[in-house]
């Protein structure tokens, strides 16, 4: 298997966190489920064969995904291919920061993968059809910089609030809350989730309670033996049965049940 990343350069680097790419990789399964982490992306899919989302429950294919898409805020989980065959490149943004880059509102693009086309720009498929030429990972990483600045240089522009409502949450999931930050910046409770909606694709509330869940996730990772009344306390949740009915509700799986089935990687948990 081969897998590269790579940070791009300012200004990029102040909306995307780095650039992905894999290729030959073969686990034994099939299908993975992909749990709501608080990404937001742009795949590049190098093949030349579709790949489908699942219905979570019965597994049948229920849509079908070629060339490049954009995936959108999720807040409930998302089954799809285990990656077995496939060469993909991933821009991966950082929380909040897709909005320059979209010719939607985030909120409109919540729980979605759509074509990345119809809501990036129609330059995105010719990008991809360079990005097959160039010979190795690094040339892919360096032709996409050069493409993306060319394209969305004149709107990489950041919103101060955003970035700090995001960061708040991020660094205080026990103790913030949608007041504390509309004080802070003397919005309203309104406009607050309005803005946030628009850029990140979800209420403020809805946002904290994915990083709520990532902490949990993060913590059982690092756990031999798990204590889950002092994750559901750690991470923020009101009590141990809160913190478990919001797991159910973004893997489809109670954390006991979690723990036998994750995979190798945090966030795909096996199915097929």
């Amino acid at each position: 298997m081969i897998t590269e990343i790579y940070i791009p350069t300012f200004p990029l680097s102040q909306f995307i966190d780095h650039f992905f790419y894999y290729s030959g990789y073969n686990p034994e399964h099939s299908v993975d489920r992909f749990l709501p982490d608080g990404e937001v992306q742009i795949i590049f899919d190098l093949t030349d064969y579709p790949k489908f989302i699942y219905d979570n429950d019965t597994l049948k294919e229920i849509q079908s995904c070629q060339n490049v898409w954009f995936a959108g805020f999720r807040t409930e989980p998302i089954t799809i291919p285990s990656g077995k065959e496939s060469e993909m490149l991933i821009v991966q943004f950082k929380k909040g920061k897709a909005f320059p880059f979209l010719i939607e509102p985030m909120q409109n693009l919540t729980n979605f993968v759509v074509d990345a086309e119809l809501v990036i720009s129609p330059k995105i498929l010719k990008i991809r059809e360079r990005l097959l030429e160039a010979t190795n990972p690094y040339e892919k990483f360096q032709l996409l910089e050069k493409q993306l600045l060319k394209i969305y240089f004149n709107k990489l522009k950041e919103n101060p609030f955003v970035d700090f409502a995001v960061s708040t949450i991020i660094g205080t999931p026990k103790q913030c809350s949608i007041k504390t930050i509309s004080d802070k910046v003397g919005y309203s409770q309104k406009h607050t989730i309005k803005l946030f909606k628009e850029h990140v694709g979800v209420t403020p509330k809805e946002f904290l309670k994915v990083i709520r869940f990532q902490k949990a996730i993060q913590q059982i990772e690092n756990q031999i033996s798990v204590d889950w009344s002092q994750i559901a306390f750690d991470c923020g949740f009101y009590d141990q049965s809160h913190f478990i009915a919001d797991f159910k509700v973004f893997s489809g799986f109670t954390p006991s049940e979690y723990i036998k089935q994750r995979g190798d990687f945090l966030n795909y948990i096996p199915v097929k």
